[in-house]
């Protein structure tokens, strides 16, 4: 099938399957073909490469991903779409369409079980995604916590959420996201997307960013559920200090206190001026 990454083939298929964009599951499908080449020049997608795409929507991106990449893993939640993503991919003999929904996928064993190989051998795959607002952090730390063979993520999001995973400490976007993605990753903006792009067309604008995937975490920890803890602790009470908001982890203040000192901290600080190697320093002091 040609090309649906245009205003009208969209409309034209919205009307003929006699789809609803679901608000609530922010589908708001691309309409212009340059931006999805972008995106997917972004992957930087070869014959040998296998990735996997969230929320496919129509298939506009799927498309072109299917001309670049060797294997291409669309998983579609809403049942209405996947029936349509089986009309504008067929004759693709590189996709395969997945029907579920991506913060319960064991990726690693999706992707081994397709390509017919042990997990023990599966190679690094890319993962591209339109992420809607309201699942962007859970099937972030969804991908980044579970330690899939990931090697890159290419990610559209609403542009606020964009910033907040870039930003650095002392900024106002920094907070818990922040240190989650730069921790496991070295995020990079590709692209920011006007809204006129979209059909519907979205309240905000969006931003591409292109995460690679760290051989190493940003910073050592003994223990990264507690290192997770201090962090989101830190900035659940932005106005507290360092050492107020820390009490919230159920250790004493003078424990917390002797952690900040050992650690070469004000404890008069707050949160949202700490770099990630701080926040390192104090979850390994306060554990010993």
């Amino acid at each position: 099938m040609d090309s649906v990454a245009t205003p009208g083939r969209t409309l034209a298929l919205v009307r003929e399957k006699g789809l609803v964009p679901r608000k609530s599951r922010g589908q708001n499908f691309l309409v212009d073909a340059n931006i999805v080449r972008k995106i997917a020049r972004a992957a930087e997608l070869g014959p040998g490469d296998t990735v996997v795409e969230i929320g496919p929507g129509l298939g506009a991106l799927t498309q072109e991903l299917a001309a670049r990449a060797g294997l291409v893993i669309a998983i579609e939640i809403d049942r209405e779409l996947f029936a349509a993503l089986e009309e504008t991919l067929a004759g693709r003999d590189n996709v395969r369409l997945v029907a579920g929904d991506a913060l319960k996928v064991d990726f690693d064993r999706l992707v081994a079980g397709i390509l017919g190989i042990g997990e023990g051998r599966l190679p690094t795959y890319k993962v591209v995604a339109n992420l809607p607002y309201y699942i962007t952090t859970p099937i972030l730390i969804h991908l980044l916590t579970s330690r899939f063979r990931i090697a890159e993520l290419v990610l559209m999001v609403q542009a606020e959420v964009g910033y907040r995973m870039l930003a650095r400490p002392g900024g106002k976007d920094y907070g818990a996201l922040s240190v989650v993605v730069q921790y496991y990753t070295e995020p990079a903006v590709v692209l920011k997307v006007p809204r006129t792009v979209f059909y519907p067309q979205p309240e905000v604008e969006s931003l591409v960013l292109k995460l690679t995937c760290r051989t190493r975490p940003a910073v050592q920890v003994e223990d990264e559920d507690f290192f997770f803890r201090v962090v989101r602790a830190a900035f659940n009470q932005r106005r507290k200090t360092i050492l107020n908001a820390l009490v919230s982890l159920g250790v004493e203040k003078s424990e917390i206190m002797k952690a900040l000192a050992g650690a070469g901290i004000d404890p008069r600080r707050r949160g949202e001026t700490l770099g990630m190697e701080e926040f390192a320093s104090i979850s390994r002091t306060l554990q010993h």
